[in-house]
C-alpha cells in the first residue's frame, strides 16, 4: 500500500514539474513573440514614413529644383530606411532613422525659403501625414521597449531564466534614439 502511495506521489510531482516546465517555456516564447511583433510595428512606421518621401520630394522638387543635393540625400536616406526595415538589427534601424530624420530636417529647411510651397495643399497634407507618422513611430518605439522590458525581466529572473536555453529565448536590446535624436525632427513652419 505504501509503495502505491509513493508511486502516486511521484507521478503527481512529475506531472506538476512537467506543467511548470511548459508554463515557463510558453511564457518566454510568448514574451519573445511580443517583442518581435513590436519590432515589426517600428518597421511598419519606418516604411510608412519612407513611402511618404517620394511624394514630398516631388512636391519640393517643383519649387526648389536647384536643391538637388538635398533631394538626393533624402532619397538615399529613404533607401537606407527601407533596407534597415528588412534587417533585424535594432541599431541599424535606429541609425537609418537618424539619417532620414537629418535629411528631412534639411529638406524642410530648404522648404522654408519657398512661401508658395509652404502654402501648397499637397505639401501641407504631406507635412501632416509625416507628423502623424512621427507620432505613430514614437508610440511603436515605446511599445517595443515595453515588450523588451517584459522579456528581459523574464529572461533574467528565477524561475524563468532556467528555461531560456530550452526555449531559445535571449534578452533583446532596447530601441534607443541615436545621440542627438531624442526628439522627433522639427517640421513646423
Amino acid at each position: 500500500m505504501t509503495t502505491v502511495i509513493v508511486i502516486v506521489v511521484l507521478i503527481v510531482l512529475l506531472v506538476l514539474a512537467a506543467g511548470f516546465v511548459m508554463i515557463g517555456f510558453n511564457k518566454l516564447r510568448k514574451a519573445d513573440i511580443a517583442a518581435q511583433e513590436a519590432l515589426g510595428g517600428i518597421d511598419v512606421q519606418l516604411t510608412r514614413r519612407a513611402d511618404l518621401i517620394p511624394n514630398l520630394v516631388n512636391t519640393v522638387k517643383g519649387y526648389a529644383s536647384h536643391e538637388a543635393g538635398v533631394l538626393e540625400a533624402v532619397t538615399a536616406a529613404r533607401a537606407s530606411v527601407q533596407q534597415a526595415a528588412q534587417g533585424g538589427s535594432v541599431a541599424g534601424k535606429a541609425a537609418a532613422e537618424a539619417q532620414l530624420s537629418g535629411a528631412l530636417g534639411r529638406l524642410f529647411a530648404v522648404a522654408e525659403n519657398y512661401p508658395q510651397l509652404q502654402a501648397a495643399p499637397n505639401f501641407m497634407a504631406l507635412q501632416n501625414e509625416l507628423s502623424d507618422t512621427e507620432n505613430k513611430l514614437s508610440f511603436a518605439r515605446q511599445y517595443y521597449n515595453d515588450a523588451v522590458s517584459q522579456l528581459n525581466q523574464a529572461v533574467q529572473t528565477i524561475p524563468w531564466m532556467l528555461f531560456t536555453g530550452m526555449s531559445g529565448v535571449k534578452a533583446r536590446e532596447f530601441y534607443q534614439a541615436p545621440a542627438g535624436r531624442e526628439t522627433p525632427p522639427e517640421v513646423s513652419f
